[in-house]
């Protein structure tokens, strides 16, 4: 018999996993934010991992970390999968979900949607190659009410706020105010200029001065570009009004960002914070943007992001359909955090009971006892042999079971229980047992 190959078990760099018991932090998380968002009348939509690349590649420059999709001995005549692609995010699916069931959805419609999503790029600290992101937006016809664009961030901050987070701060721009002031200044490209701003954070205000004059503004307009973007806090309006740069869309954008803001004033002082320097160079964004992050870690990378635009769904359907979305990097936060010890790890199993065999004779006595016990509501595990009881409860030891059950050993004998955390063991009926003891 040849030897079996074997594969050494190596981490992928980019792709992260968790030992159960920490996983079973994540999941109680993925619960807390389900909840957070179901409770504010959000249904949730899951569409599939894989796109068409024509969808894939409406949304622009991201588009080009998309992963295509090819099977390892397909055939050359077998071109099918050949333009499929891995989505990199969710917002792009969700369009075109709405698009393919415009008919069956009631407008407007609040989804969110919480899967893994996919981008080639270099991993580094914060960035993944697969991470899982937690989508809300909001679509309709038409128009979209203003309202949504402060009930969204209302909601984020109401579940982040339940994650026992590191302090953090949630920044808010309008894209009309960039693109506005930009115009008002006689800038050709404002586009150009919104992308090149959205690096500041990443290459500072001189490498974003050498891009605008790259791109032929004057010297007096990069300045002024640089002088925008430095404006931040509760008196923005006021201060972009001292710039002297004048534009319709540009009041329109202030006037927006002033409503978001004042319908979110009732929140903690600071949690949420007007930043004219934060841009989404992603062209598809229209009006209010979105993005958060650690206040001692800003560097980190955005945990929050999102904005409104005006109709990413208008590429698969002819009708209007606007809408503002919002998402949470959770992998993003979640791994910060697990890095840096500060996730209190969860049970290694899920197990609240675990059931002792005493011996082959007695086995389907405690397979009934564990089916009561699994009726009642207790996750419970028979034990998978019939090894001597020491045994069985050093396993419940090791996996931090919180109880061990010990059916009859003899006929006519009775239940017992064992609390594992305080060693006290009582006689119990399975029937009416309450999770103690005694």
């Amino acid at each position: 018999m040849s030897e079996q190959r074997v594969v050494r078990p190596t981490p992928i760099s980019g792709f992260p996993e968790w030992t159960p018991q920490v996983r079973a932090v994540e999941q109680r998380w993925l619960d807390h934010i389900r909840a957070g968002f179901e409770s504010f009348g959000f249904a949730s939509v899951e569409t599939p991992s894989v796109e068409s690349l024509d969808v894939l590649m409406a949304k622009g420059e991201t588009s080009q970390e998309v992963y295509t999709l090819h099977r390892l001995q397909a055939d050359a005549k077998d071109d099918s999968d050949a333009r499929l692609g891995l989505h990199f995010d969710l917002t792009v699916p969700f369009a075109r979900y709405v698009a393919q069931h415009f008919n069956e959805l009631t407008f407007p419609f609040k989804r969110y949607q919480t899967q893994r999503v996919w981008r080639g790029e270099r991993p580094q600290e914060g960035r993944f190659r697969e991470f899982t992101q937690c989508d809300i937006d909001v679509i309709n016809v038409d128009s979209v009410p203003l309202h949504f664009d402060a009930e969204l961030p209302r909601i984020v901050h109401q579940v982040l706020s339940g994650l026992d987070l590191p302090a953090w701060t949630l920044n808010v721009n309008n894209r009309k105010v960039l693109q506005g002031f930009y115009e008002g200044l006689g800038v050709k490209d404002p586009v150009a200029v919104i992308r090149a701003v959205d690096k500041l954070h990443k290459i500072g205000d001189e490498g974003v001065r050498e891009i605008l004059l790259g791109d032929g503004l004057t010297g007096e307009q990069a300045d002024a570009c640089l002088a925008l973007a430095r404006i931040r806090g509760a008196d923005a309006a006021e201060r972009v009004a001292a710039l002297g740069v004048t534009s319709e869309l540009l009041t329109e954008g202030l006037d927006e960002l002033t409503f978001v803001l004042d319908e979110l004033a009732d929140l903690p002082e600071g949690s949420v914070v007007a930043d004219l320097s934060i841009a989404r160079g992603l062209d598809y964004y229209t009006g209010t943007v979105y993005e958060a992050s650690f206040d001692d870690d800003p560097d980190y990378g955005s945990i929050c992001a999102g904005g409104r635009y005006e109709n990413l769904a208008g590429q698969f359907i002819r009708r209007r359909l606007p809408g503002v979305g919002i998402s949470i990097g959770l992998t993003r936060i979640f791994a910060k955090l697990v890095a840096e010890g500060r996730i209190e790890e969860g049970r290694i199993c899920p197990t609240d009971v675990m059931v002792v065999v005493p011996g082959a004779e007695r086995r389907a006595q405690a397979l009934r006892t564990g089916a009561l016990l699994r009726e009642r509501g207790f996750n419970t595990e028979v034990f998978h042999s019939t090894a001597k009881v020491g045994k069985q409860i050093q396993y419940a030891s090791k996996k931090g079971i919180p109880f061990v059950w010990f059916p009859p050993f003899e006929d006519g004998g009775e239940h017992e229980v064992k609390d594992m955390a305080s060693g006290e063991q009582a006689a119990a009926d399975p029937a009416t047992w309450s999770g103690a003891a005694g």
